[in-house]
């Protein structure tokens, strides 16, 4: 095949979606004779989709600079929007700006026209990436205006995917949710470029992820396995739709199918997109902490931070688990600052349960009321399930388990509906504890007896360690059977802090945990308890 053959089977190859037939014959084309601009550019994007993205880089660039040359200002500008999309799902949003910067400043001079429309897109995604929703809003307004005058299919879909997350973020779940849903009827024609497509794609999927809206995101991680099935081969968008498979079954209790499986997706498209690749990291993180597995889950929630993303909650209840209360609380304190309220909601579920054990009631209940002013905000079933559950866990530190109970089974039968295994199980825990406080025994014992199942059925080690009596007297935690066993031994507080190496404070909040767990009043009484259950004394080292 010589060079001209090969450039006519790339061309074609590109046409039908087949990227590694594309790839191979531009290359050969191009080992004959210089490509033009717009060849440049298939090569670069066939390159892209299939996995050689510093290579795509570099022939878009090259292809950009041509552009330039030749002084076609259009082209080398949405060449340049080319370059800040892939920069930007690498997460290197500084070099995404530069590039959108340089295609802002081609088009400045420029009458109005559809490359404007990817401009003003690209901005909002980037204003979306640092929480400014005045910025998200204004880029909607001006996509907008630029797909009212164009009539271009293409800039009608971003339009409506920037008011979509525009609405969301404020609150209009449901028009949100609708002119995401409208975006999508031009990329299931076929009548978006397909890396453009696949963007929009992964921002609807996003936002339903975010939302804790699992069905939703069920629905359209569906709809997006079908759209790459069009494409021959393997693509990176085909990896980023199995991350999300894989986060939907997490959330249904599949763990131990899905521990591998996530691992190799997320290293595949470690450089390819780096923020998929973290979103599989910091789920198999999740994973590895339910599981017990502390030092596996510490080594991949780094990784998600190498690429990206700041892993919490997972990271500080982590830290929790391992005696740390004081620092994850510190840790998803500082998370919080500069999130809008959208994407602070993941982090006030985990926030109640660290400062409820810290025996932090009153900031566990501020930061309960803030998740359900969002859930009443955002109206989706994913929130109004955590601020249910945070709230019946609330009502059981203060003493009002008939109230806990009414909030304990509404959020059960929301995290039934979304699948949500774990979550369930939690609930079921409380409900025993809410029981039990209300001289319900028999009740209480087929809820704990319900959670523990779950627990087990799960593979949540440390779960089954806390819950089952065999092995956890009380339900106590192992720190709590650590301090208790320091106690039955005679030590004061300062002693206790000492031989584990924590502070007074910390040691008070577990005895406080204790005598209500095992409804003693008492150090001498929690000591007779730790006697009678078989919980050693310590020896001070």
């Amino acid at each position: 095949m010589d060079g001209t053959d090969a450039l006519a089977a790339g061309r074609a190859a590109y046409g039908r979606g087949d990227w590694q037939g594309a790839y191979g014959a531009l290359t050969r084309a191009r080992e004959t004779a210089e490509l033009e601009a717009p060849d440049l550019a298939l090569l670069g994007s066939a390159a892209w989709w299939v996995g050689r993205l510093h290579e795509s880089l570099e022939l878009t660039e090259l292809a950009f600079r041509v552009l330039e040359v030749q002084g076609d200002v259009e082209g080398a500008a949405r060449r340049a929007l080319d370059l800040a999309v892939l920069w930007g799902n690498r997460g290197d949003v500084v070099v995404a700006s530069g590039w959108l910067s340089r295609a802002r400043r081609l088009l400045a001079d420029r009458p109005e026209g559809a490359t404007h429309g990817y401009l003003f897109y690209v901005e909002g995604a980037l204003a979306l990436a640092r929480w400014d929703l005045d910025g998200l809003q204004r880029a909607a307004d001006d996509t907008a205006r630029v797909a009212e005058r164009t009539h271009n299919l293409a800039v009608t879909a971003l339009s409506l995917v920037l008011a979509g997350l525009s609405d969301l973020r404020s609150g209009r779940t449901a028009t949100g949710f609708g002119q995401l849903d409208e975006a999508m009827l031009p990329v299931l024609a076929g009548r978006l470029d397909p890396e453009w497509a696949g963007e929009i794609y992964c921002t609807v999927i996003h936002a339903c992820h975010q939302l804790g809206d699992l069905d939703r995101m069920r629905a359209w991680t569906r709809a997006t396995e079908r759209w790459c099935e069009q494409f021959q081969g393997e693509v990176v968008f085909s990896g980023i739709c199995r991350v999300h498979r894989l986060q939907l079954l997490c959330a249904e209790g599949g763990w131990a199918a899905a521990e591998e499986r996530i691992e190799r997706s997320g290293t595949e498209l470690e450089g390819r997109s780096d923020w998929a690749a973290a979103e599989a990291f910091y789920q198999l993180g999740e994973i590895r902490r339910l599981r017990g597995d502390q030092d596996g889950a510490r080594t991949v929630y780094d990784r998600a931070r190498t690429l990206g993303v700041d892993p919490q909650p997972g990271e500080a209840l982590l830290l929790h688990a391992a005696g740390e209360g004081d620092v994850a609380w510190s840790r998803l304190s500082a998370a919080l600052a500069g999130r809008d309220r959208l994407a602070s909601a993941a982090l006030l579920a985990p926030g109640v349960r660290i400062a409820l054990d810290l025996g932090l009631v009153e900031e566990a209940d501020a930061w309960c009321a803030r998740l359900e002013e969002t859930a009443e905000q955002f109206d989706s079933p994913g929130l109004r399930a955590w601020a249910a559950h945070a709230r019946g866990a609330v009502q059981i530190a203060r003493a009002t388990p008939e109230d806990a109970v009414r909030s304990l089974e509404t959020a059960a039968q929301k995290y039934r509906g979304l699948r949500c295994r774990h979550e369930t199980a939690q609930v079921y825990e409380l409900l025993a504890q809410a029981h039990r406080a209300m001289g319900r025994a028999a009740a209480a014992d087929a809820d704990r007896a319900t959670a523990l199942a779950i627990y087990r059925q799960l593979g949540a080690v440390p779960d089954v360690r806390r819950l089952d009596q065999s092995e956890a007297p009380g339900g106590l935690t192992d720190r709590e059977r650590e301090v208790l066993s320091c106690v039955a031994s005679g030590m004061t507080n300062r002693q206790v802090a000492r031989e584990l190496f924590i502070s007074e404070k910390t040691v008070g909040r577990h005895l406080a945990n204790i005598f209500t767990k095992i409804g003693v009043p008492s150090r001498t009484a929690a000591a007779a308890w730790a006697h009678e259950h078989g919980v050693p004394r310590r020896r001070s080292a």
